[in-house]
C-alpha cells in the first residue's frame, strides 16, 4: 500500500511526507499514516481560483482511493465589531433585546456574553436567549437585569470585547390609597379637611416618573359652632301658697345650648315671700296676731297698690303725649293705637303734609291700592348704599307710592305693580361729589347695575426699584405676577445700576386695533438707556388660554413718540429676541429695557380669556342690609390685587376662594344671578337677582376690573349667617358657582387670604442667592450641552424634553 498527497493538482514529493504506521489492536490490521506539512508561505503565494487545497491518494493492488480535498485557509479575526450592543432603559417586565454582530473573520467567531463581566448562561435561565444571530433577548426584565452587558467574540486567531451597553430597569411610580380624610381643621365655621397619598405604590426606581397627578387634596367643611344657652324671661308669679310664698320660674330655651354648648348659668326657679314679711310675725301664725294688726297690714297693701296704679297711668300718659309729637315731625297723624303695645303692626298715613323733606315727592298722593310693597330702610350715610338705591330707581319719581310706618319706625316704600321708571333724577336726592360711575336702568329690560373700577381714583404707577452689579439680581413686583431677571455678567464689572420696574395702574395706552384686545398689564423697565452684553428676562402674566392654538398672541413695545410696535409674534422665530409663553405668564429674552404688554388677536371663535371671578361683602349702614359685590377680572395677579385694594378701602370681605371662569370669543354676553337664598330669613332687593353684563365689555376689559351689585335684606336681626349660591356663566359657554357660607358678624367670620406672601418681603434680590441654580453649576451644565453630542445629549434634546424646541435657531 503506497499514500501521496496531491495539492493544487500537483503530486507532493516523497521527501516531504512523513510515514508512521501501528497495529490496530482489535482487528489486527497494520495502520499507515502520511502527513505532509503546508507552510504560510505556501499558502500566500498560491494564487487560484480556489482556496489552497491538498487531496490525499492511496493505491494497492486491490485498487486505489482519494479523500475528500482539505481547504488551507489562513485564519484571522478583526478589530472592530460591525454592531456593537446598544445602552437601554426599559420599563420593568419590558423586553430587551441587545444587537451583537461579530468582527469578520476565518473561521468565523463565537459570540458570549457577559454581564458586569461575568459570562451569561442562557441555559441555566429562562428568560434569557442568546441563540437568535448573537443576540441577547430578555423577555420580561426584572430589577435584577440591570448591568453592563457586553458582547464577546472569539476564534482560533484571538478575542474580541465589544463596547458596554448599560441597560437600566426602571419601575414608574404609582399612587398609593387615600388616607381618610382629616378631622375639620376648625373646631367652629367654616374650615377644611385633607387626604392624601404618597408615590410608593410602588415608588420610582432608576429614573421612573414621578406619579403624576395631587398628592394632597383638600375640601371645604363646615363645623355646627357651640350656641351657649340663655335664659328666657321669668314666668308670672304664682298664686300665694299657705306658706306665704309664690314661685317663678324660667327655661334655658332663648336659645337652647346646642352643639356641646354651655347651659345657662343661675337658677330656673325663684321664690320670695308673697306679703313683704306680713304673714309671719314675731314668729307667730297668723291666727295667733291681733285683729288690729291684721287690720293694719291690709291698709298698707291698699295704699301701696293705689300708688302704683297713680304712677302707673301718669306714665302712660307722658308716654302717649310724646309719641304723637314725634310722629307730628314726619307730617303724618297715626291713626292705629297699636303703636302703644310694642308690636310690628302696619301704620297708615291720614295724609300727606306739603314740604315734608324725608318723603320721595311731597306733593305726590298715595294710592291706597297698591298690591305689592317693598319695604327697605333708607341710609345715607353709606355712599355704596346711595348708588344701590340710585340704581333701583328708589329715589326716581313713582308713579304709585304708599308709606308705611312699622312701630320699630323704619320707613317703607311701596311701589305698584304698573309703577314706571323715570330716567331723571330730582334735584337733592342724591349727594353730591360721588366720583363713581354707573350704567344706566332701563325700565323695562332692567340692565344690570355695573360698575367700572377704573373710574375710582388711583394711582397711575406701580413701581420698585434695586441696584444690580455685575452678578446681577431679580427685581420683583410683589403680588402682580411681574419680575425682571438679570443674569450674571449682563452689568460690566465694578459698575452698579439702579434698575426700575413699574406697571401702568391708569387708562392703558395701549389702544386695541380690530379684533386685538390686551392680554397682560404694560410693564415698564429701565433705565431705557442702558445697555447690557447679556439678554434679560422679563416675566409678564397674561389672561389667555393658550392650550389651544385659536390666539395669534403678539409682544409689542412702546416707542419713545407713545406708538406701540410689534417686536414678535409668539409663534414665530426671532433673531432679536425669545420668548416662551406657558399657562400663566409669558418669559422674553430681551437686550433693551421699555415698555412691553401682550395682546392677542382670536383666529377662532373658541379663543378663551381666563377670568377670575370672587365675591366680596360688606354690612351696609343699615344693620339689615348687606351687600354683595361680584368681580369678574382678567386672570392676572395685578388685575386682581386692584380689586383687593377697592375693596380693602370700602370695608369688603373676601367671602369664598376666587375661581377661574372660561370666557369664550364667541361674542356672547356673561351672566351673573344669585341662588338658593334662604326664604324666610334673607330677601333680595328688586330686579337685582340676575344681571347681564354684555361681551364686548369683559372680552375688551383691558385689565379692568368689572363688577356687578347685589343687595340682600335679613328679616330680623337675629339673622347672622348668610348662605347663598353665585352663579357666574357665559351663555353658550362655561359656568363657575361660588359657594357663600359666611357670617355677617365680624368677629365670627373667617379671613381668606388675599395673596400669598411669597417675594413680597424682598422685592429686590441680589447676586447668586437671587438664582435657583449656583453659578459654577450653571457653568458646567452650559459646557455640557453646548458641544452637540452624537447621542443628542445637548439643548436640543433638553429643548425637546420640555416641548419647547420650536426655535430651534437659538
Amino acid at each position: 500500500m503506497q499514500i501521496f498527497f496531491k495539492c493544487n493538482g500537483e503530486w507532493v514529493h516523497q521527501n516531504e511526507h512523513v510515514s508512521e504506521e501501528s497495529l490496530d489492536e482489535s482487528s489486527g490490521l497494520k495502520v499507515r499514516e502520511v502527513f505532509i506539512n503546508v507552510t504560510r508561505q505556501q499558502v500566500e503565494d498560491f494564487h487560484g481560483p480556489e482556496d489552497y487545497w491538498c487531496q490525499c491518494v492511496a493505491w494497492s493492488h486491490l485498487g486505489t482511493s482519494k479523500s475528500r480535498k482539505a481547504s488551507v485557509r489562513i485564519a484571522y479575526l478583526r478589530k472592530n465589531f460591525e454592531q456593537d450592543p446598544q445602552g437601554r432603559e426599559v420599563p420593568i417586565e419590558g423586553m430587551i433585546v441587545l444587537h451583537c454582530r461579530p468582527p469578520e473573520g476565518v473561521p468565523a467567531a463565537e459570540v458570549e456574553w457577559l454581564k458586569n463581566e461575568e459570562p451569561i448562561d442562557s441555559e441555566q435561565d429562562e428568560n434569557i436567549d442568546t441563540r437568535a444571530d448573537h443576540n441577547l433577548i430578555i423577555r420580561q426584565a426584572r430589577l435584577s437585569d440591570s448591568g453592563n452587558y457586553t458582547c464577546m467574540a472569539a476564534n482560533i486567531v484571538a478575542k474580541r470585547r465589544s463596547l458596554s451597553a448599560t441597560v437600566v430597569v426602571y419601575v414608574n411610580g404609582g399612587w398609593s390609597s387615600w388616607t381618610e380624610w382629616s378631622a375639620c381643621n376648625v373646631r367652629c365655621g367654616r374650615g377644611w379637611q385633607k387626604r392624601s397619598r404618597t408615590c410608593t405604590n410602588p415608588a420610582p426606581l432608576n429614573g421612573g416618573a414621578f406619579c403624576e397627578g395631587m398628592s394632597v387634596q383638600k375640601i371645604t367643611c363646615t363645623s355646627l359652632c357651640p350656641v351657649d344657652g340663655s335664659w328666657e324671661v321669668w314666668s308670672e308669679w304664682s298664686v300665694c301658697s299657705p306658706e306665704c310664698e309664690h314661685l317663678r320660674i324660667r327655661e334655658c330655651t332663648a336659645p337652647p345650648p346646642r352643639n356641646g354648648g354651655k347651659f345657662c348659668e343661675g337658677l330656673s326657679q325663684e321664690s320670695e315671700n308673697c306679703t313683704d314679711g306680713l304673714c309671719i310675725l314675731d314668729k307667730k301664725p297668723l291666727h295667733e296676731i291681733k285683729p288690729q294688726s291684721i287690720e293694719n297690714a291690709s291698709d298698707i297693701a291698699l295704699y301701696s297698690g293705689l300708688g302704683a296704679a297713680v304712677v302707673a297711668v301718669a306714665v302712660l300718659v307722658i308716654g302717649v303725649t310724646l309719641y304723637r309729637r314725634s310722629q307730628s315731625d314726619y307730617g303724618v297723624d297715626v291713626i292705629d293705637s297699636s303703636a302703644l303695645t310694642g308690636g310690628f303692626q302696619t301704620f297708615n298715613f291720614k295724609t300727606v303734609r306739603q314740604g315734608n323733606p324725608l318723603l320721595l315727592n311731597s306733593s305726590m298722593q298715595p294710592d291706597l291700592t297698591v298690591s305689592r310693597t317693598y319695604s327697605g330702610p333708607i341710609c345715607l350715610q353709606d355712599p355704596l348704599d346711595k348708588e344701590l338705591m340710585t340704581e333701583s330707581s328708589l329715589f326716581n319719581p313713582l308713579s304709585d307710592i304708599k308709606v308705611k310706618v312699622q312701630s320699630s319706625f323704619m320707613v317703607s316704600l311701596g311701589v305698584s305693580e304698573r309703577a314706571e321708571y323715570h330716567g331723571k333724577n330730582h334735584s337733592g336726592t342724591f349727594p353730591h361729589g360721588n366720583n363713581r360711575s354707573f350704567s344706566t336702568m332701563h325700565p323695562r329690560t332692567k340692565t344690570p347695575y355695573i360698575q367700572n373700577l377704573s373710574s375710582l381714583p388711583t394711582r397711575t404707577e406701580l413701581r420698585t426699584t434695586g441696584v444690580f452689579g455685575h452678578l446681577g439680581g431679580r427685581l420683583v413686583m410683589p403680588n402682580t405676577g411681574v419680575s425682571l431677571l438679570i443674569p450674571h455678567g449682563a452689568i460690566p464689572e465694578e459698575n452698579s445700576w439702579e434698575i426700575y420696574m413699574s406697571i401702568n395702574q391708569g387708562e392703558p395706552s395701549l389702544q386695541s386695533d380690530g379684533s386685538e384686545v390686551l392680554l397682560s398689564p404694560e410693564v415698564t423697565c429701565g433705565p431705557p438707556d442702558m445697555t447690557v452684553t447679556t439678554p434679560f428676562a422679563l416675566t409678564i402674566p397674561h389672561c389667555a388660554d393658550v392650550s389651544s392654538e385659536h390666539w395669534n398672541i403678539h409682544l409689542k413695545k412702546r416707542t419713545q413718540q407713545g406708538k406701540w410696535e410689534e417686536v414678535m409674534s409668539v409663534e414665530d422665530e426671532s433673531t432679536s429676541c425669545y420668548c416662551l409663553l406657558d399657562p400663566f405668564a409669558c418669559h422674553v429674552l430681551l437686550d433693551s429695557f421699555g415698555t412691553y404688554a401682550l395682546t392677542g388677536e382670536p383666529i377662532t371663535d373658541c379663543a378663551v380669556k381666563q377670568l377670575k371671578v370672587a365675591v366680596f361683602g360688606c354690612m351696609s349702614c343699615n344693620s339689615l342690609d348687606y351687600n354683595l359685590r361680584v368681580y369678574c377680572v382678567d386672570n392676572t395677579p395685578w388685575a386682581f390685587q386692584e380689586v383687593v385694594s377697592d375693596e380693602r378701602h370700602q370695608g369688603g370681605q373676601l367671602l369664598e376662594e376666587p375661581k377661574l371662569l372660561h370666557f369664550k370669543g364667541n361674542t356672547f354676553s356673561l351672566q351673573i344671578s344669585v341662588l338658593d337664598i334662604p326664604p324666610f330669613l334673607w330677601r333680595i332687593k328688586p330686579f337685582t337677582a340676575c344681571q347681564e353684563v354684555p361681551f364686548s365689555r369683559v372680552w375688551c376689559s383691558n385689565q379692568q376690573p368689572l363688577h356687578c351689585a347685589f343687595s340682600l335684606e335679613r328679616y330680623t336681626p337675629t339673622t347672622t349667617q348668610l348662605s347663598c349660591k353665585i352663579c357666574i356663566r357665559q351663555l353658550k359657554g362655561h359656568e363657575q358657582i361660588l359657594q357663600v357660607q359666611t357670617s355677617i358678624l365680624e368677629s365670627e367670620r373667617e379671613t381668606i387670604t388675599f395673596f400669598a406672601q411669597e417675594d413680597s418681603t424682598f422685592p429686590a434680590q441680589t447676586g447668586p442667592k437671587a438664582f435657583k441654580i449656583p453659578y459654577s453649576i450653571r457653568q458646567r451644565i452650559c459646557a455640557t450641552f453646548d458641544t452637540p453630542n452624537a447621542k443628542g445629549k445637548d439643548w436640543q434634546m433638553l429643548a425637546q424634553k420640555n416641548s419647547i424646541n420650536r426655535h430651534r435657531g437659538q
